[in-house]
Parts: C-alpha cells; structure tokens; sequence
C-alpha cells in the first residue's frame, strides 16, 4: 500500500518539475535577439529568465568596428551598450549582480575604473578584471555580467 503511495508522490513530483520546467523555457526573453538563420555574430545580446538577466560580452567599438582613441571612451561605450541591453531587459546598472571585465592590457585598469564608477547609484555588482590578451577587433575592453532585478 505504501509502495502506490510512493509512486504517486513520485510521479506528482516528476509533473511539477516538468511544468515548473517548461513554464522557465516558455518564459525565456532574448534580447537583442539573433537565430540560427542569422547572418550577423552567433549570440544574443541576452537572455531573460525569470528576474535573472544573462548578457553578453560587449565591446566598445565605434562606427566600423573602430577602436576609440582613449580608453577612456571606449570604457564609456562599452558601459553605455550595456546600459542600453539592460534598459532592453527593463533593468538599470544597478541591477548587475556580477560584471567580467575582459581587458587586453591591464595598465588600462584605472581608466576603466574612472568612467566605471560612473554608472551606479547603489552598491557596486561583484567583479573580476582579466587581463585576457588580445581582444576581438583590436578592442581593449570586453565585458560580460549577469543582472538580477532588484525589488
């Protein structure tokens, strides 16, 4: 008798995953979307899921995939294209939970660092700054984060 019990329990559970499951897939936003089909770089600018904001690596490029003159600049584009992705998302900066800042020459740092700051209002999200060799297109800064949206 327990065993019919235990196996309806079992099988009760394993629905409400499987629901719980495919309700997460059905409420995935992406962001700036891209398909398979699509011509242009292989990934989304993000993906949404639930209050939990996945984001691409971002560059700071201009016009022609041209690299600023200071990086200074380039730190305030790559900022600014992930403010906009996240305004996309409905969130703000303040809603990075963790930042990875990918940067091909770490005496960069402090430039970063000066236009970083600028960006919040509220408690600064966990971060790593990575010294990563050469970057795509010549760039100096990549970063990539995961937001959270705050209640």
């Amino acid at each position: 008798m327990h065993t019919g019990k235990a196996a309806a329990t079992l099988a009760t559970v394993l629905a409400i995953g499987w629901f719980a499951g495919a309700s997460a897939q059905s409420g995935r936003k992406y962001i700036q979307p891209r398909d398979a089909k699509s011509t242009a770089a292989p990934f989304s600018g993000g993906v949404l899921i639930g209050d939990t904001f996945y984001l691409s690596g971002t560059l700071g490029l201009e016009g022609n995939q041209q690299v600023p003159a200071s990086a200074e600049t380039e730190a305030t584009n790559v900022l600014n294209n992930i403010q906009k992705t996240l305004a996309e998302a409905g969130m703000t900066m303040d809603d990075l939970a963790t930042v990875q800042v990918f940067c091909s020459d770490v005496s960069n740092y402090d430039a970063f660092n000066k236009v970083y700051r600028g960006f919040f209002k509220q408690e600064f999200p966990a971060r790593a700054f990575l010294g990563s060799g050469k970057l795509l297109f010549g760039a100096r800064f990549e970063v990539q984060g995961i937001a959270v949206k705050r209640r």
